[in-house]
């Protein structure tokens, strides 16, 4: 029987956010904008959806005047991403 793959993880966009967020410390906004080329509005959404799952975290604050996000991924978020990456290898070994 097929592992289930994480549906969070399933969204292109989300998964695009996982695979930025593992390679690095922590990142802003609008660099994970600008490498997935999604909207502000829809990356705003998929940020907090992985948020509230606690595959991330997200603070929120200011460079001077202005604005800035920055999120890293937690251990959980780490965790889920490797348990996606072997269900999907378990997909490719049939």
């Amino acid at each position: 029987m097929l592992p289930v793959l994480d549906p969070l993880l399933h969204s292109e966009l989300r998964l695009a956010v996982m695979s930025i967020l593992v390679g690095v410390e922590s990142v802003d906004f609008t660099f994970i904008r600008e490498q997935t080329g999604a909207s502000a509005g829809n990356l705003s959404v998929q940020i907090d959806k992985l948020s509230a799952a606690g595959y991330i975290e997200v603070e929120k604050g200011f460079r001077g005047k202005i604005p800035r996000t920055v999120c890293r991924i937690t251990p959980q978020g780490v965790a889920a991403l490797g348990g996606y990456v072997e269900a999907l290898r378990a997909y490719l070994r049939i």
